[in-house]
């Protein structure tokens, strides 16, 4: 139940932004502080437009939406310095029909996180639209819907809602002052004797005008550069808690998403993989596959690192899953690594034992004399995404053109990559982002890999004569065994402290592949550390530590998941931080409050309000449960849990969780809610027995959720999220529920046995 306590003026709190890798990203940023600083009032500023004209809509009444994004881009980089860029461009973000109807373009990959509803919620916040009226759409490649902070398209790292939300907030303001114009001109009245109200411009004497009747002229009126925005305390929409727009058609079934794309004669193909990752093919007997009724054609394919797959295309999926299942193959694996779980720890061992680069150092002088000393090894097994929808793609090829229907968190990338395949220019290809049934990160993969297949697919199709456009479809056994995991890892510490919890000296070694590493943000990679693994290390808390990194490379794809190094860096600074205490015979959540001092307020503010709303420490809780809490800052949000748990029959067991929550101002608190408890019940995963991904003699051993196991509603908690209040800009919520829960579950299990908890999934013998 949602638990959110937002006063009718919000208050004020300071804004934490997103570091850039980008150069130009601070003067963006200065650029969008001068806009509100030096903004003129809505009256000023229509009447010192400049010369920026909005796109009319052929054959359709309305504010222009992003029908020709790609002529916004080319007026605005014709244009001379200081003009609009294509993603401040109004005319491809929002459409006005005539009876009033509000269409919002977004420009991210909505696949769970509430996006279809916070984007709009904010551009109709600064419309003054109707919100009972406001509709919303997916965007596409063009360079309108890239992330305006970092210049590329881009959904992840929790940054949807925090990187566009003063770009949305001034895309609404602009269309607002255009439709303010279209009324004074309407009228023959001073601008400024207008005012906004709910999809409706007022005038004196009660004149009103609707914003679908004035659409159509306002799309003729220049676009403002510089505009107004609300105070927070005025907001009538944002920070509301608000049902999703697109929660009736997914509650019903009515929804559509990549999987569900119906071309006139399309066809489909599934692809037939190696065993093992990097295989080429020996032989391949398709006699009878080739001779199932609906089968077109059965094609030989590139796969990544020089791997070889075989697509069968077929009239649907199960013909060609029948013709696939029909296939004589033979893999050459001679030349291939194999690994081995068992064998990879093994060599984790070895490597945490040897020097390396280190992320931060300190003296380690004081270990050896410390009064008190804990040594821990934590193991991280690789996981999967599993997100419900499978992967797959459509592509369409015709006419010296591509077009592709596929849920991506990188339509840029993608489009970038199905050119090259394809042989086009980008400007030939347009990726149309389809609603996905999650990814959790598996959708943004650098290389592109499933749109590169699907691409391949249809190449090989148009040479034997197969000119239609195809669907590549993965089967859940391809997605689970089709590589790009969460990196398995090993942590190894030793801490020196004191009676008292004072960490005098902290050494620590972390061993995992790079996920970055030969991508196109291997730029981050510094002293050969990737700063995914190490995220979350140390912080909050100012401890003596040294950290040496060591990567290995090994044959598995691996790729962000859920909360990235999150994910492992979380659960070792917690649940060794609740050590200490216990060591200490302290509270755990007063020694955490005494670490934060006076430098942590956002990370004091949620765990305080978790302590509070949970009863901790007031509360009896019944016989053989614990407390358990555990807070942790990821992408710029801080989630504290307080959990009560259990052992039930020598299994772990999760009651109840309350959280709180610091991201600043939560633009749709509905959303956040839900997203908090996604993220945990995903971090609950991480837990239970069969959660993980294990290989041998290199190949992957789970296949589907009969042996890659997720939680059951049975495994479900009663769960209440807590927001602290702030009206400042919005931090990420996609991601940051996850990273806490695990080391709260843990610490709750480790009060009741007496025996702390090492390893994912828990492991209690």
């Amino acid at each position: 139940m949602l638990k959110n306590t937002y006063p009718d003026e919000l208050p004020s709190a300071l804004e934490h932004m997103l570091e850039r890798d980008r150069a130009d990203a601070d003067a963006d940023a200065d650029a969008d502080a001068d806009a509100d600083a030096d903004a003129d009032a809505d009256a000023d500023a229509a009447a010192t437009l400049p010369r920026r004209s909005f796109l009319k809509m052929v054959g359709a009444g309305g504010l222009a939406l992003g029908a020709f994004p790609h002529w916004v881009m080319a007026q605005a980089s014709g244009a001379g310095e200081g003009a609009l860029k294509p993603t401040q461009q109004p005319s491809a973000f929002v459409q006005i029909s005539p009876t009033g109807e509000v269409t919002v373009t977004i420009n991210r990959l909505e696949f769970g996180q509430g996006v279809q509803t916070g984007l709009p919620m904010i551009l109709a916040e600064e419309l003054d639209a109707d919100w009972s009226l406001v509709r919303s759409r997916n965007g596409s490649s063009d360079a309108a819907y890239q992330d305006a902070r970092f210049g590329m398209h881009i959904t992840g790292g929790s940054n949807s809602i925090k990187n566009s939300y003063t770009q949305y907030r001034e895309l609404g303001a602009r269309a607002r002052v255009m439709l303010l114009a279209a009324a004074a001109a309407r009228w023959n009245v001073d601008v400024a004797s207008l005012r906004t109200q709910v999809g409706t411009v007022i005038g004196a004497g009660g004149r009103r005008a609707s914003y679908g009747e004035l659409a159509e002229a306002a799309m003729t009126l220049p676009v403002p550069k510089k505009v107004t925005l609300k105070d927070p305390k005025d907001f009538q929409i944002i920070g509301r808690p608000t049902s999703r727009i697109d929660a009736r058609a997914k509650s019903s079934g009515k929804q559509d998403f990549g999987i569900d794309v119906r071309l006139p004669g399309q066809l489909t193909a599934v692809v037939a993989r190696p065993p093992v990752f990097g295989a080429e093919i020996a032989s391949v007997d398709d006699t009878e596959a080739r001779s199932i009724k609906g089968v077109r054609a059965v094609l030989r394919v590139p796969l990544e690192g020089g791997a070889e797959g075989v697509a069968v295309v077929a009239d649907g999926y199960w013909q060609a899953k029948q013709g696939r299942d029909a296939l004589k193959l033979r893999w050459d694996l001679t030349t291939i690594e194999k690994v081995d779980s068992e064998q990879q720890l093994a060599q984790y061992r070895g490597l945490a034992g040897r020097p390396g680069p280190r992320y931060f150092d300190a003296d380690m002088a004081l270990l050896a004399t410390a009064p008190r000393q804990l040594e821990a090894e934590f193991v991280f097994p690789y996981l999967a995404h599993a997100p419900m929808e499978p992967l797959n793609c459509t592509v369409q090829v015709s006419e010296g053109r591509a077009e592709i229907w596929v849920g991506t968190q990188f339509p840029g990338i993608d489009n970038a990559a199905a050119a090259r395949v394809l042989n086009l220019k980008p400007e030939q290809v347009r990726v149309n982002v389809q609603m996905a049934g999650g990814g959790f990160g598996r959708r943004g993969v650098s290389s592109s890999d499933f749109v590169v297949l699907a691409c391949e697919v249809v190449k090989a199709a148009r040479r034997v004569g197969l000119n239609a456009p195809v669907r590549t479809l993965w089967s859940r056994e391809d997605d689970i065994k089709g590589g790009y995991y969460r990196p398995m890892h090993l942590h190894r510490a030793r801490i020196g402290f004191d009676e008292s919890g004072k960490v005098l000296a902290w050494d620590h070694v972390l061993v995992g592949q790079s996920i970055v590493t030969g991508t196109v943000f291997g730029g981050r990679v510094k002293n050969g550390i990737d700063p995914t693994a190490t995220e979350g290390m140390r912080e909050p808390y100012s401890l003596p530590m040294r950290l040496t990194v060591h990567h290995p490379k090994l044959n598995v794809p691996v790729l962000w998941w859920r909360s990235v190094g999150s994910t492992h860096t979380a659960f070792v600074m917690e649940t060794l931080i609740d050590d200490i205490a216990r060591a200490t015979k302290q509270n755990p959540v007063a020694y955490r409050m005494q670490l934060f001092g006076d430098k942590h307020p956002r990370h004091r503010a949620a765990l305080q309000l978790a302590v509070d709303k949970s009863g901790y420490g007031k509360t009896q809780l019944t016989a053989g449960r614990a407390w358990g809490a555990a807070v942790h800052e990821s992408f710029s949000s801080v989630v504290a849990y307080v959990v009560e748990a259990s052992v039930q029959d020598g299994q772990p067991v999760l009651h109840r969780v309350t959280a709180g929550v610091h991201c600043n101002l939560a633009v749709n608190p509905r959303s956040v809610e839900a997203q908090v408890q996604g993220a945990a019940v995903m971090g609950l995963s991480m837990c239970l027995p069969g959660g993980a991904i294990t290989l041998k003699d290199g190949e992957v051993q789970q296949s589907n959720f009969g042996d890659f196991s997720v939680p059951r509603i049975t495994d479900m908690p009663e769960f209440e999220v807590h927001i602290v209040p702030s009206a400042e800009p919005p931090t990420g919520m996609g991601e940051p529920g996850l990273p806490p829960l695990a080391p709260a579950f843990a610490n709750a299990i480790a009060s009741l046995t007496g025996k702390p908890l090492r390893q994912l999934p828990f492991n209690l013998a």
